[in-house]
């Protein structure tokens, strides 16, 4: 190992540094501020992670692993820091006009927290630190889900969320032993050297035994079924800003290490058992793909409840994320890493816009029922237009990002000989169309008793809802090249 250079190792861990300062002026606020003034905490915490945001695009990765082997400094890391810091800068504005978190200074200490361990866990090397990463963002989650105290939906939300929580953790980390039993490395790139070598190479019920229990682990962070039980609960009690943050961040965490992980400890070329670890994997992933479309999708179609709607639908995107990763296994490994850096980064901005639209709307109206939406085009035309971007991008419709989100994700998989995987994606598009353009119809057809009381749009909220809208158009049109090459070379230096 080369000797350490503080000074050097410094940029691979800049954002995070940057957060834990962050974290101690938001409490020293929290602290001293008046009550009447921590609403202007919100503001602090935007500008300060959105400052952060930018960070990782003026650092040139080297694709090392520094601090004793505990992060590696590539462009993939940056790609999820700049989405998970992004996630947490909205979050913050979303939340300052909401009567119960607004003026909670310890709300955004917690958000900056959970952000701070969503971009270790994007950098993580080591079994050490993915851990470590994993629940520094899991706890501040539990902690937001239950936030609203007087709420009993809240409460159970968070109740649910700490039980699932804390037993898959507990699944993905025997997994880890495991693995760390078998090798005696910690190290994520020594892992599959021992697991490949002639002395280990024949055992391979063990090895996918533990490959199974980490699937296991990150079915439940990515919210992919068989392990989504929690998610329509949490989605729904949680108060609503708390809902935006973890249907992006974690899952746009998770996804980094997900891609990195297998990358490095189950690679294409590793042999278990006399077989391509190739024969395990897909499959594997294939079937949670599948099984994460189909169920999120037909249950999306009976919701009343717009955020668990988006719960469903939510389930359904990991699954067509997870088509990338089944795509990762294949000659031309860097497109399937590539359409998933690329799918979570328009899904990050896409569901913000959506459930800004939705904080708005339910702070103003007190409802989150779907048919409540009815004329939303009269009550505010502004509202409207965003919601209907934010669907037909969750759609993968033209002009959004999600249609090029989709055809990148299809295309990996056709290339990585999983047509009938594309096949069953698409399918599930389809479907998908429906339930979102259900909404848009009542949002412009339905009529309402309501409909001549208007919606007033707060400064904040108009700028979330400008920034998420372009993002989302930009993403879907003239953005859609440079992003996808940003995201394809860094795929490429994850290999080096």
């Amino acid at each position: 190992m080369p000797p350490f250079d503080f000074l050097d190792s410094l940029p691979a861990i800049g954002v995070e540094v940057g957060l834990t300062i962050m974290s101690i002026v938001v409490l020293l606020l929290d602290v001293y501020l008046p009550e009447s003034r921590r609403r202007n905490i919100a503001y602090v915490s935007f500008f300060g992670l959105l400052a952060l945001s930018l960070l990782p695009l003026i650092s040139a990765p080297n694709n090392e692993l520094m601090w004793g082997g505990m992060i590696r400094h590539d462009m993939l890391g940056q790609i999820f820091k700049v989405m998970i810091t992004a996630a947490g800068a909205i979050t913050c504005l979303l939340a300052m006009d909401t009567k119960d978190l607004g003026h909670r200074g310890e709300f955004y200490l917690i958000i900056i927290t959970a952000t701070l361990g969503g971009c270790l866990v994007a950098s993580s090397a080591d079994l050490i630190m993915v851990f470590i990463g994993l629940e520094t963002i899991s706890i501040p989650l539990y902690v937001l889900a239950s936030f609203n105290r007087n709420d009993l939906k809240s409460s159970e939300s968070g109740i649910k969320y700490f039980l699932f929580g804390s037993f898959a953790s507990a699944i993905m980390l025997y997994g880890f032993s495991l693995l760390y039993g078998f090798s005696g490395e910690t190290g994520l790139y020594n892992i599959a050297q021992y697991i490949g070598s002639d002395g280990f190479a024949s055992n391979a019920v063990p090895v996918l035994g533990a490959m199974i229990m980490i699937v296991v682990g990150f079915g439940f962070k990515i919210s992919a079924a068989p392990f989504h039980f929690w998610t329509p609960d949490v989605y729904e009690g949680a108060p609503t800003p708390v809902t935006a943050f973890v249907s992006v961040a974690s899952k746009a965490a998770s996804f980094a290490l997900f891609t990195r992980f297998f990358i490095a400890v189950f690679p294409v070329d590793l042999i278990v058992g006399g077989d391509s670890v190739q024969i395990y994997w897909v499959p594997l992933i294939a079937v949670l793909a599948t099984l994460s479309m189909t169920l999120g999708n037909v249950l999306a179609l009976s919701q009343k409840n717009i955020k668990r709607m988006l719960a469903y639908s939510s389930i359904a995107q990991a699954g067509y994320t997870l088509i990338g990763i089944a795509a990762i296994q294949s000659q031309t490994p860097s497109v399937g890493v590539a359409s998933v850096a690329y799918y979570m980064f328009m899904y990050t901005f896409t569901n913000l816009l959506a459930f800004a639209v939705i904080i708005i709307f339910s702070e103003n109206t007190g409802s989150e029922n779907i048919a409540d939406f009815a004329k939303l085009s009269k009550r505010n035309p502004w509202l409207a237009l965003t919601m209907t971007i934010a669907f037909l991008s969750l759609a993968g419709l033209p002009p959004t990002a999600g249609f090029v989100g989709k055809f990148f994700l299809f295309n990996a998989a056709v290339q990585a000989g999983l047509t009938w995987l594309a096949i069953v994606g698409v399918i599930n598009a389809l479907i998908a169309v429906y339930y979102y353009l259900v909404v848009v119809k009542i949002m412009y057809v339905d009529d309402s008793v309501d409909a001549d009381k208007p919606i007033v749009l707060s400064t904040a909220g108009g700028w979330v809802l400008a920034l998420t809208a372009i993002i989302v158009i930009a993403l879907g049109t003239f953005a859609a090249s440079p992003v996808y090459n940003w995201a394809e070379q860094a795929a490429i230096a994850l290999f080096l």
